[in-house]
């Protein structure tokens, strides 16, 4: 397909999964101090019984421009479905004048341009451990119907990212804050369009080079990788399946094929599934055939 189809394409879906209205939460829930420190809870429609425990982390370069409010939609979708959804938000970066500490290192990193650089070390990965561990008490409060023994956790391109993440705290290097003693009580994770090895993603200047300023920028990349990789940090023991779109041209498909690649090498079968003529953003688009195609991931992991 030419080129320029294929970026005509893409804008294309891009306007169509941002053209929804956002889906307002049936109720909200605070797992900390800071006022983005939230998780939007979604009650399944036309469930009856116990159902499962949806996770739902959000995309955006970890950029503070992209907060959960755009993925609610997809949140909606699922609740549709019949699924409890818990959509979490967490603190990101910041542009210049934004708390920016000058050297790159902790919250409100600046690039010097005034433009939104992603994320804040360590509190971005704070906020993700700090979500999930408050998560069963606060789902059991929002969510009666929710099955915590059934979660599931999924993300969207950054938040793909996070979600890989979050099911590898238990294989952390010993000493890291993060680090729990155990694997986390998951059905497993559907992480969509990952940016799921920062190597690869560095090499490719995926979302301009992203990964790299969440980490804290050249004079941090390799040291902290360790920590934020998941590629690294394999195997985790947790049923992990990747949906990709193989003409994104936002997170090219070679980073998820590089991170399934790492996981086979460390005795780890993770699912693959390559979505021919599709892009980033359908995967979280409701009126979208992927997006169909990721619920039905979430569903066999689920149930």
């Amino acid at each position: 397909m030419p080129d320029d189809v294929v970026a005509a394409r893409a804008a294309a879906e891009e306007e169509s999964a941002f053209s929804h209205p956002a889906v307002e939460p049936d109720a909200t829930a605070a797992y900390g101090d800071h006022p983005e420190q939230l998780i939007d809870f979604y009650a399944p429609r036309g469930a009856t019984g116990p159902v499962p425990l949806v996770v739902v982390l959000h995309g955006g370069a970890w950029r503070a421009p992209y907060d959960r409010r755009h993925i609610t939609p997809f949140a909606g979708f699922l609740a549709r479905r019949g699924f409890a959804v818990a959509n979490v938000e967490y603190r990101r970066g910041a542009g210049a004048g934004a708390g920016a500490d000058g050297d790159g290192d902790g919250g409100g990193v600046a690039d010097g341009t005034g433009a939104a650089v992603a994320g804040r070390w360590p509190d971005t990965f704070d906020d993700v451990a700090a979500a999930l561990d408050a998560l069963p008490a606060l789902a059991r409060q929002a969510l009666p119907q929710a099955d915590a023994r059934r979660t599931v956790l999924t993300g969207h391109s950054a938040g793909g990212h996070l979600a890989l993440w979050a099911a590898s705290r238990h294989v952390l290097p010993v000493g890291a804050p993060w680090r729990v003693d155990g694997p986390p009580p998951l059905r497993g994770v559907v992480a969509l369009a990952p940016i799921a090895d920062f190597e690869v993603a560095d090499k490719l200047a995926v979302c301009g080079g992203a990964a790299r300023q969440l980490l804290g920028g050249e004079a941090h990349f390799g040291e902290r990788r360790p920590y934020a990789d998941p590629a690294l940090l394999l195997p985790t023991g947790i049923a992990t399946t990747l949906v990709q779109g193989r003409t994104d041209l936002v997170v090219p498909e070679a980073v998820a094929e590089s991170y399934a690649d790492a996981a086979a090498k460390a005795g780890e079968v993770v699912g693959l599934t390559l979505l021919e003529d599709v892009g980033h953003f359908p995967l979280i688009d409701p009126v979208a055939d992927a997006c169909a195609v990721v619920v039905e991931e979430i569903a066999q992991l689920a149930w």
